[in-house]
């Protein structure tokens, strides 16, 4: 099942390339808005499954008519999963786990637009991941039952604003700005994702791939990273838990640029990024960088306020 708002947040099901409107079924959700109301039906989903299923027989109307919006408006919690890739065997053994926090006022939705903000970041990117929904409470969950905290699976992009002064002062100021967490199209329920270990991932800028694996490198599997997080903090129905990304394939963000994550399973994110300051780095990844000889992780800006 997909699931996901849409115009003026509208809780829409999927059936085929139409959208049915379960805003009705939804609605019994106690709630004040677009982001407590799915919250609250992802804790209650059994409750509604049945309902829902049976409306997505639905006619509805198609999905190319009308606007998306973000399928989680306002998550309590979004954590992202750090350094979570063997960076196609490159790494000799995974990195320590860890994660970061972003604001829920990071949010965008399929067709929105990622603003890079003015502030002296030596890059602009956004990382291409696969993002575990919560589907119910979790405080100190063991990976044995880590799954069975799992309501589905989005796609997720981690914008970041790398580079930032003073040195090592880093997640919080690169990570959390607004429209750094864009995610959608919907919502796929976890019954539609056979094995989220194995994944094809591909991100593409202006129609040209530059991200491009898969999620069986990943370091720390998903039942860890949500034990480990939910060790730290309790994870609530809604919540978003990002699983990080292989950053050989990272590539600078500019200004008009069109970004498509599609991930196997799960759809197609489309956004857009718009920079008044149309700041330029040359075109190429991560690792193409590398092989080149340039020096540090990425790109060196070329152009534009801020550029050396």
């Amino acid at each position: 099942m997909k699931l996901l708002h849409f115009d003026d947040f509208k809780l829409g099901v999927l059936n085929g390339e139409n959208v049915v409107d379960i805003s009705d079924i939804a609605n019994e959700v106690p709630h004040l808005g677009p982001h407590d109301r799915i919250n609250g039906l992802i804790e209650n989903f059994d409750s509604f499954k049945d309902r829902i299923e049976g409306a997505a027989k639905g006619d509805g109307v198609p999905l190319a008519s009308v606007r998306i919006r973000p399928p989680l408006p306002k998550p309590n919690n979004i954590d992202c999963m750090a350094v979570n890739y063997m960076e196609d065997g490159t790494r000799d053994a995974p990195a320590p786990i860890n994660a970061f926090y972003k604001s829920s006022n990071c949010v965008i939705g399929d067709g929105d637009t990622m603003v890079l903000p003015d502030v002296p970041a030596t890059i602009f990117e956004g990382e291409a991941e696969i993002a575990l929904v919560i589907g119910k409470r979790a405080r100190n969950v063991s990976e044995a039952d880590a799954m069975d905290y799992v309501f589905g699976y989005t796609n997720f992009i981690d914008g970041s604003a790398r580079g930032l002064p003073p040195t090592g002062n880093t997640f919080y100021q690169a990570k959390s700005r607004e429209t750094f967490a864009p995610h959608g199209p919907y919502i796929v329920t976890k019954d539609e994702i056979k094995d989220p270990q194995n994944l094809h991932v591909q991100l593409r800028n202006n129609g040209v791939v530059m991200q491009d694996f898969n999620t069986n490198d990943m370091a720390h599997k998903i039942p860890e990273c949500i034990a480990w997080v939910s060790s730290i903090h309790t994870l609530e129905p809604g919540d978003i838990l990002a699983t990080g990304t292989n950053h050989r394939g990272l590539n600078p963000f500019m200004d008009g640029d069109k970004i498509e994550l599609e991930i196997e399973g799960t759809g197609c994110l489309t956004i857009h990024v718009q920079d008044d300051l149309k700041r330029t780095w040359e075109r190429i990844t991560r690792l193409e960088h590398k092989e080149s000889g340039g020096e540090g992780p990425a790109t060196p800006q070329t152009g534009g306020k801020y550029a050396p």
